[in-house]
C-alpha cells in the first residue's frame, strides 16, 4: 500500500499512532480547566478581572485577554445586572453647620484615598427586600484597603442600625484609635443628634458630602452597586435571618477575603490589612 500510495513505511506509522496534544494544547486545557474551577468556586461573582488575579495569586500565570476568551469560548459570564437607587432622605432642621468634608483635596477635588487602615472611612444604607419584609445594612468601608470593617443588618432604618455598623467595627479595632474619619451622605440618620453623639464619644471625625450630589459618597455607592449586582439580585430571601446568614457569607467570605480589590493592588482587602498590620509591628519592633 506505501508503494502505490508513494508514502513512505514511518510515515503510515506515525499516521497510525493516535496524535498527543501539542504541549500549547495541554497548556490551554489546563488554564480551561483552571478557570472553569475558579469560576465556580466565586459562584459566578468573579468577572475576567477577578479571575486573572485570584489565578495569579495561585501561581497560574496567565493574561486578562486569555481568561476573557476561555470565559467566551465556554459562556462563562460574571453575573451582572442593573443597579436600582434609592435618594437620600434629609432632615432640614438637622444642624450640620461644623461638619466638614473631608474627602476634598487643597485643591477641592474628591479625594477618596488613604495611607493607613481605619483612618479613613466611607458608609451609607440601602434597602434589601425579603419574604419578611424589607431589610437594611449599614456599611463602614476602610478606603485604605477597601475592607468593609464594620456593618449592621435592622428591619428599621432608624439612627441605631448606623452606630451597630461603626460600633462593628470599633469593637473589632478597626477604628484608628486617634483619627478616624467617617463620611456619609446626609441622610437622617448620619446627621441626628444622637449619632453625632456617638461618633464624639468615641472619638471619629464626620465628614459630609454636599446636598444633592452623589458623587460626593461615590465609594459607598459603588461598593452597594457591586453588592447588588454580584449578590443580592440573584437571591430571594424568605425571612431576615436566611438574607442576613447570607450577607454575612458575601462580606466576611468572598469580599473581604478573597475578592481582588483595586485599592490594594489586586489583593484581597483582609489581605492587605493583615500585610499592613505585619509591616506596622516590625516598624515598632525595630
Amino acid at each position: 500500500m506505501c508503494r502505490v500510495l508513494q508514502v513512505s513505511r514511518a510515515s503510515f506509522y506515525r499516521w497510525r499512532q493516535p496524535k498527543q496534544p501539542s504541549g500549547r494544547q495541554v497548556r490551554h486545557q489546563q488554564l480551561v480547566a483552571a478557570v472553569k474551577a475558579e469560576y465556580e468556586d466565586a459562584e459566578g461573582m468573579a468577572g475576567r478581572r477577578q479571575l486573572t488575579r485570584l489565578l495569579n495569586t495561585k501561581g497560574i500565570e496567565v493574561s486578562e485577554s486569555t481568561v476573557g476568551a476561555i470565559m467566551r469560548a465556554h459562556d462563562l459570564r460574571a453575573i451582572r445586572t442593573m443597579a436600582w437607587k434609592q435618594t437620600t432622605v434629609q432632615d432640614p432642621q438637622a444642624r450640620t453647620e461644623h461638619i466638614d468634608n473631608h474627602m476634598i483635596d487643597d485643591h477641592g477635588d474628591r479625594d477618596f484615598s488613604s495611607e493607613t487602615p481605619g483612618t479613613r472611612l466611607v458608609g451609607d444604607i440601602t434597602y434589601l427586600k425579603t419574604g419578611q419584609g424589607w431589610l437594611y445594612l449599614a456599611t463602614v468601608i476602610d478606603l485604605c484597603t477597601g475592607m468593609v470593617i464594620g456593618w449592621h443588618t435592622a428591619n428599621h432604618m432608624r439612627t441605631d442600625l448606623c452606630i451597630g455598623a461603626l460600633a462593628m467595627a470599633r469593637d473589632q479595632g478597626y477604628l484608628h484609635p486617634d483619627q478616624a474619619i467617617y463620611h456619609t451622605d446626609r441622610g437622617v440618620q448620619f446627621t441626628s443628634a444622637k449619632f453625632q453623639a456617638w461618633c464624639a464619644a468615641n472619638g471619629v471625625t464626620q465628614s459630609m458630602g454636599r446636598t444633592g450630589v452623589c458623587w460626593d459618597n461615590s465609594v459607598a455607592e459603588n461598593w452597594f452597586s457591586h453588592f447588588k449586582t454580584e449578590f443580592y439580585y440573584h437571591h430571594r430571601f424568605a425571612t431576615h435571618r436566611e438574607a442576613e446568614a447570607a450577607i454575612m457569607g458575601y462580606i466576611e467570605s468572598w469580599y473581604n477575603r478573597r475578592r481582588p480589590n483595586e485599592r490594594t493592588g489586586g489583593h484581597p482587602p483582609m489581605h492587605a490589612w493583615i500585610n499592613y498590620q505585619s509591616c506596622d509591628q516590625e516598624l515598632l519592633a525595630a
